[in-house]
């Protein structure tokens, strides 16, 4: 795989609570330099993000419910659509991942759909945090996701016990198959690892350590 490609699936996260401004700015300067698809960043950076890829390809991404999911279903929506009236292309919310463990996925659903409305055009990703899930609860979960209306299911937020795992990803990719699509994030900081995502099926990779991968790749 050629960096040019490998980039096209790297979402550049910073998530990070002490993330100022300034560094912001650099990630977008990153994202930019090597034409990553998105930047991601928590919703209070989000008009920056977009001033600073302006004109660009680079996507602007931000998250909602995040990062625990435990938000009520009216503040993950009003938070994703001030997040896209703001310049987010997409949104990353996290699942109602207690009500999931509750087995209440009709509620599960109904969150992420919200979301989905509130979102409009905005490409939806949901973040099932696999971590804490049964195998039968992620497939469950991706039923969820599907059902809702979003656009692809996502492994972790990276901030719980575990994060995105080849097995996990290969699961995900049977379950949805080609209806949705599939981002692997979490713990992703090497060449293979993102590698080893892209086999098992992830459409993208959301990392904070993109700009290393790229090198590693580059040699």
């Amino acid at each position: 795989m050629q960096p040019e490609e490998l980039a096209r699936y790297v979402d550049h996260t910073l998530l990070k609570a002490v993330a100022t401004p300034t560094d912001v700015r650099r990630v977008c300067r990153e994202a930019l330099a090597h034409h990553f698809y998105a930047v991601c960043v928590n919703p209070c950076h989000v008009p920056l993000v977009k001033q600073a890829l302006n004109s660009s390809q680079v996507k602007t991404c931000s998250v909602t419910g995040f990062p625990l999911g435990a938000n009520a279903p009216a503040l993950k929506a009003r938070e994703a659509a001030l997040a896209v009236e703001q310049g987010a292309d997409e949104i990353d919310m996290v699942m109602a991942v207690g009500l999931m463990k509750q087995g209440n996925a009709t509620a599960v659903e109904q969150d992420i759909a919200a979301v989905v409305k509130a979102a409009g055009a905005a490409v939806v990703k949901v973040i099932i945090e696999t971590c804490y899930l049964t195998k039968d609860e992620k497939i469950t979960a991706c039923k969820a996701v599907e059902n809702a209306g979003a656009r692809y299911v996502k492994t972790s937020t990276g901030f719980g016990t575990g994060g995105a795992t080849v097995a996990d990803v290969a699961l995900l990719r049977a379950t949805v198959g080609d209806r949705l699509k599939v981002k692997a994030s979490g713990g992703i900081g090497s060449l293979r690892d993102a590698l080893a995502m892209i086999a098992a099926g992830a459409d993208r990779i959301g990392a904070s350590a993109g700009v290393d991968i790229i090198k590693e790749l580059k040699g």
